[in-house]
């Protein structure tokens, strides 16, 4: 009645257990690194060097934001270069993002500490924030490292004309930038920073013509950078060549739309020239491109109340003065009047007398009285503020009639800006 134990097969056993195991790492590692015969083969990855000489190419056309973005993929793949972030440096700044500009050029000091070049580059960036001090250490640094570094010239030529006209370095600085810029053509003629310096000096020392001719030399090596026809049209104007800065200026705000320094000059231009209705128009596209700016505020104002605009005039004016938010949210800080700011004064002064035309004289007297405070040595301000306090004495039944601001002499070309 008992039954008969069958003893097991050890051997069997051990069989099958080998093929579980050997289809359960099949399953978990073999298998999902298989490429399924149902989607596109991968793409190989690209070389830095093919993104460099598309970012290269990019900045050619003056395609400056796409050239960033290709050196930023250059440096993604291969982040231990340090001539692909000087590059992307050097192009942020022509952009106009001097901090990522700083960031880049440090990147490449940490990774080379002795490339003159990143210096440099670090260099330029914190001129145009007007950190001038620490750019003249950090170009001396550059120069100290490598003396026949041409770029470096021409970036010292710049730091030290623009620390001179911010009242931080003395014109004794501007010989010295004359000797740099001498330098730099001497060592690298074909090459667009040092042709941009000796044309830079050469406006700092009011030889427009000879500015004229290095600006251009500028844009024969490359015609797509906006900065470039900026400083030509600045010279232009200086000039008298309207026609011819204009042009120039309509050049620069088609390779940069989203800068509105060209609006902002071709409406000082216009209104120089007494066609108003332009200005005007030229000053709403500059607001509309920098909200934020207060100083485009201020000239819109002024083309309002040559306009005869007065309400209109007394709001944007408003911003320079007093600060505020704009209908769209945007808050703009006010500008505080100090001596040797003509721009602003002319912000000031008007933004007085559209007050006292609009009868506001409460306000046109406080206005008239910051001026007689703070900027008496400003002949055209006083005069102005005269007029205000004159308008405000009026007794008239009817309404005054309008006064334009005293303008200042050369009141076409804006105060010149690195």
């Amino acid at each position: 009645m008992s039954r008969r134990t069958k003893r097991p097969n050890w051997f069997r056993i051990i069989v099958l257990a080998l093929m579980v195991a050997g289809f359960a790492y099949f399953n978990q590692y073999v298998l999902p690194e298989q490429t399924s015969p149902f989607l596109p083969t991968a793409t190989p990855t690209r070389s830095p060097e093919s993104f460099v000489t598309e970012a290269q190419e990019l900045f050619n056309q003056g395609k400056l934001l796409p050239a960033i973005e290709s050196y930023k993929q250059a440096i993604i793949v291969d982040p231990r270069n340090a001539n692909t972030y000087i590059a992307l440096a050097r192009i942020q700044v022509f952009a106009g993002e001097y901090d990522a500009a700083l960031e880049s050029a440090a990147n490449a000091i940490l990774l080379e500490p002795t490339n003159s070049m990143a210096y440099a580059v670090q260099a330029w960036a914190l001129d145009f924030q007007g950190n001038y001090l620490e750019a003249e250490s950090s170009i001396q640094r550059a120069l100290e490292i490598d003396p026949n570094n041409a770029v470096a010239h021409a970036y010292y030529v710049e730091i030290l004309v623009d620390s001179y006209i911010a009242g931080v370095g003395s014109f004794e600085g501007v010989n010295k930038a004359i000797d740099h810029s001498k330098t730099a053509i001497a060592l690298a003629p074909d090459t667009l920073e040092t042709r941009r310096a000796r044309g830079y000096v050469y406006e700092a020392t009011d030889n427009r013509e000879e500015a004229i001719r290095e600006f251009q030399a500028a844009i024969a090596i490359n015609p797509n950078i906006a900065d470039l026809h900026l400083s030509l049209g600045r010279n232009y104007s200086a000039l008298g060549s309207n026609v011819e800065a204009i042009e120039e200026y309509t050049r620069a705000n088609a390779l940069n739309p989203a800068d509105p320094t060209p609006d902002l000059l071709i409406s000082r231009i216009y209104a120089g020239t007494g066609e108003y209705g332009k200005a005007m128009q030229y000053a709403e596209t500059a607001v509309t491109d920098a909200p934020a700016n207060t100083r485009l505020h201020g000239n819109l104002g002024v083309m309002y109340y040559y306009n005869y605009l007065w309400p209109e005039a007394i709001e944007q004016l408003a911003f320079v003065v007093n600060g505020g938010i704009t209908i769209d949210g945007v808050i703009v800080e006010p500008a505080i009047l100090v001596p040797n700011d003509t721009r602003l004064a002319e912000y000031y002064y008007t933004y007085g007398l559209a007050l006292a035309n609009s009868n506001q004289c409460g306000e046109a007297l406080k206005i008239a009285q910051i001026i007689e405070t703070r900027i008496r040595a400003n002949e055209n301000a006083m005069i102005n503020a005269a007029k205000m306090n004159e308008l405000c004495q009026q007794s008239l039944d009817v309404n005054p009639l309008p006064t334009s601001p005293q303008a200042d002499p050369g009141f076409e070309t804006p105060n010149p800006t690195p």
